[in-house]
């Protein structure tokens, strides 16, 4: 039976370590020392994290299918609120075969659990769709497909254009002859055409073309929460709209020209109009894993056992198939090498940023790239790609709901029925109090009316947008509004070394001794697409000023997971690992060997270069600190920080020394990051700071997640994307968090202050619908307008 990782849950296989002061079994060191550091903090158990970072939450953190089962992700058009999501679910997990669906409205995805022999893969979307819901997979989303926003402008755009043609009728006409100015109107013939029947009656068809095309949204919204049981905003809009066309229909057939078509069309313009710029926002802000499906291995090379070679997909691969993969190709599932020597680049998936050299017997990771030479790979038992892994976790991080979601979808599920009840309620007071069945109908209409959540609705959108707007200012995106409600309460920062604390890049940081010999080592290398080549090349490029070496190569030889070798200008030139260059061309001097021994204790990688037959110098090469990290460190000195690395302890060293530095963890895989942030979560609110897709459900995880401009997998996880990859703009994320929160609960702050004085008022019959409308439009009007000063 396969021994698990007590910290992370990945498969130890040969990697099992163990101390006598820690209970359990780890993949990795560096999970042995998160485990010693928090797991087992005070009240602060295994169960405890998982129960944090699930509390609340109907998202399944399970990644991993059961035996059997497997799992698709689809695109899913057309859900508008939280409530589709538990339709969708609740649909398509009645079909036969599907084990779950689980719809996540933040994300626009769902994750569907099914067993492909009961259901074949390609029919999920038809399973998923329908009443209004269009599921796909997400390769099957054509580059040039407009976007989903579109449909919801163009319902804006007709419903506006109708309005036009409604409302002159009701400013010129209606409104003035209901406070008494003299139109005409009153007196006018309702019985015939050649009166205002006919006009009253083409405005009553224009509004119903506004709530029944611009309005279906909401209509669907409501229709799907009356199939859940669960009422929701959408069902309280409807209601008011329906209610309020319905009474003017009817008043019309009887002769009456006190219409509301226009409180209908007023409420369905202006909650359409706050869709579509929520959606707007969200399709600017969110791609949430559009391009984690475009760096996900989908085929491989398998090779036969004849030697020929077949192209597969990766469901296809059974343990001990034995996989080619070519220089320049990802790894495409977790497996043991067989055959070849190469330098392996996983710094995206472990954050470890220097390549690591696999030869037969060592670990290889789906997702990791080969650089300088083709390994063979077989496939291991209970493999997946560790890149799909991530993929599935990051999902599983982004879909849950936020404590804001949470909290409206509750006060939903109480104010919708108090609503309607008190609506009903007031009708049949004013019936028993012996009056008109019409001005008792029209009490009732005015409570729903003021109660229409247009402000509340606008409230936090239009704040995030003041955010956003002076975010983008400073070159920040804000992918997430929860960060705005989470980032001001912050006790623990915790960075990611590499890309983030440091640039990321192999770059040549010093030379010991002859200088010259580098012009020599980079003529070679310019054959090599080792990453480290590359650090050679360009350090000589930048020291001869871009000038191109005039240098003939010839003999270049390829020595795997030592270094190059080749003749210069006919000199035999050797540059790589020590232990080469000693074989080649003798022993090294007593600095050089000095120089090598100081880089390793740093964690670089210390290049020799031996030419004529002599060991001439060393560059010292390594990923290097950005200029302004300790500044940044200390912005955040009244916070914990912690610095978190896939790196080993030597090369995050350095940063222990530093007084505002905590804790830091070496030498953790991805799974190790995302288990220590959650432990770090139990103890306090944490934000991450990352940026490789190694990062990704780390950053998902955490209650902020902030994004160094790095790769696709940590701008999606994130809350925040710092665009232009600058460190010391980390400061100023918190510091507009802040400032937006405050923005959000003032308009919060007066949408149900207005709510608490226009309801009772309505309920007494102090306001009629036209008096309710204008309020529930200066109520929003004053939202939008406080949401336009400047946060700073």
């Amino acid at each position: 039976m396969t021994e698990h990782c007590t910290l992370c849950g990945l498969p130890t296989q040969t990697r099992q370590i163990t101390a006598p002061d820690s209970s359990g079994t780890f993949c990795c060191r560096g999970c042995l020392e998160v485990w010693r550091a928090v797991g087992d903090v005070d009240g602060v158990t295994a169960e405890a994290v998982r129960d944090h970072t699930q509390s609340d939450s109907t998202i399944d953190r399970d990644t991993d299918p059961p035996d059997g089962l497997a799992d698709a992700f689809l695109e899913i058009d057309g859900m508008h609120c939280t409530t589709c999501e538990s339709f969708v679910s609740l649909r398509g997990a009645a079909y036969p075969g599907v084990e779950t669906v689980e719809a996540s409205y933040a994300t626009d995805t769902a994750r569907v659990r099914y067993d492909p022999e009961r259901v074949d893969t390609a029919d999920l979307p038809a399973v998923v769709s329908g009443y209004g819901y269009t599921a796909r997979f997400r390769e099957d989303t054509a580059p040039d497909q407009p976007p989903r926003d579109e449909e919801t402008f163009q319902r804006l755009l007709l419903g506006g254009f109708l309005a036009m043609l409604i409302m002159p009728w009701y400013v010129f006409f209606l409104y003035p002859s209901y406070v008494g100015i003299e139109t005409g109107i009153l007196t006018a013939d309702m019985t015939t055409p050649v009166g205002l029947y006919l006009p009253m009656a083409i405005i009553g068809l224009l509004a119903g073309i506004v709530v029944l095309y611009t309005g279906w949204p909401i209509l669907q919204g409501a229709y799907v929460s009356l199939s859940v049981g669960q009422p929701n905003m959408n069902l309280l809009l409807a209601v008011a709209i329906l209610s309020a066309f319905t009474y003017s229909t009817v008043a019309l057939v009887f002769g009456s020209v006190h219409l509301y078509y226009d409180v209908a069309v007023t409420i369905v313009l202006v909650v359409t109009a706050g869709k579509y710029y929520e959606g707007r926002v969200k399709r600017e802000a969110t791609g949430r894993l559009s391009e984690l499906t475009s760096m996900r291995v989908t085929e491989a090379t398998r090779r036969r056992s004849d030697g020929s070679t077949e192209t597969v997909g990766v469901e296809a691969l059974t343990p001990g198939d034995e996989v080619v993969v070519r220089p320049g190709e990802r790894v495409p599932i977790d497996g043991t090498v067989v055959e070849g020597v190469a330098a392996v680049d996983e710094a995206v998936l472990t954050g470890e940023s220097l390549p690591s050299t696999k030869r037969c017997g060592d670990d290889v990771v789906g997702g990791s790239v080969v650089t300088d030479s083709a390994l063979v790979v077989a496939v291991a038992d209970e493999a997946e790609s560790t890149l799909d892994r991530i993929t599935s976790l990051l999902w599983s991080v982004q879909s849950e709901e936020t404590s804001v979601q949470r909290f409206a979808d509750r006060l939903a599920t109480v104010f919708v029925p108090f609503v309607l009840l008190l609506g009903v309620g007031v009708t049949i007071w004013r019936l028993l109090a012996a009056e008109p069945v019409g001005p008792a109908v029209l009490a009732g209409l005015t409570v729903l009316i003021v109660a229409c959540p247009c402000a509340m609705g606008l409230a936090t959108p239009l704040a995030i947008a003041g955010g956003l707007r002076d975010a983008l200012g400073r070159g920040i995106v804000v992918t997430n509004s929860s960060l705005f409600e989470t980032a001001p309460d912050i006790d623990t920062v915790v960075f990611d070394k590499t890309g983030t604390l440091t640039t990321g890049e192999m770059a040549v940081q010093s030379v010991v001794g002859d200088p010259d010999a580098l012009a020599a080592a980079a003529a070679v290398e310019q054959q090599s697409s080792h990453p480290v080549a590359a650090a050679l090349v360009e350090y000589e490029a930048v020291a001869t000023d871009g000038g191109e070496t005039r240098a003939t190569v010839s003999g270049f030889e390829r020595h795997p997971g030592a270094g190059v070798s080749g003749r210069v200008d006919g000199e035999r030139v050797v540059v790589g690992t020590p232990d080469l260059v000693e074989r080649h061309v003798g022993a090294l001097p007593e600095p050089l060997s000095a120089a090598v021994q100081e880089a390793r204790t740093a964690g670089n990688v210390p290049v020799v270069v031996g030419r004529g037959g002599n060991a001439e110098a060393v560059a010292i090469v390594g990923d290097r600190e950005r200029d302004d990290w300790q500044q940044v460190l200390e912005a955040f000195d009244d916070k914990q920080v912690v610095v978190l690395t896939g790196d080993d302890e030597r090369a995050a060293a350095r940063f222990r020394e530093h007084p505002t530095v905590d804790r830091v963890f070496a030498g953790v895989p991805p799974d190790g990051k995302v288990a220590t942030v959650r432990a770090l979560c139990a103890e306090g609110t944490t934000a991450m700071v990352g940026d490789g897709t190694n990062d990704a459900p780390a950053l998902g995880v955490a209650d902020v997640g902030v994004a160094i401009a790095g790769t696709a997998y940590a701008a999606d996880a994130a809350d925040a994307v710092l665009v232009d990859g600058q460190l010391a703009d980390v400061p100023a994320v918190f510091t507009l968090a802040a400032a937006t929160r405050r923005r959000i609960r003032e308009n919060i702050g007066w949408a149900l202050c207005y709510n608490g004085i226009a309801i009772p008022l309505a309920a007494v019959g102090v306001l009629n619908p036209l008096l309710a409308a204008l309020a529930m439009a200066a109520s929003s009007l004053l939202v939008v307008t406080n949401s336009r000063r400047p946060l700073l």
